[in-house]
């Protein structure tokens, strides 16, 4: 295995996920904002999950955004 290869690959598929999951999370957050459904003052609960292939199980990171 190269070391390099695979941290430059993990880089950069990381990188699409953080950019891709941002957009998403900012274009959700404003249309439930102008639907009414969210106030602009709530703390939202945040689930990703990693499906890896050798991994038995996914990989579930949780959290929460703030918006105020």
């Amino acid at each position: 295995m190269n070391e390099e290869t695979l941290n430059l690959s993990l880089r950069s598929f990381l990188k699409r996920v953080g950019i891709n999951c941002q957009r998403e999370i900012e274009m959700g957050v404003r249309q439930a904002l102008e639907d009414g459904r969210l106030q602009g003052d709530e703390t939202i609960p945040v689930k990703i999950t990693l499906e890896f292939g050798p991994l038995d199980a996914p990989f579930v990171v949780e959290g929460e955004i703030s918006l105020e």
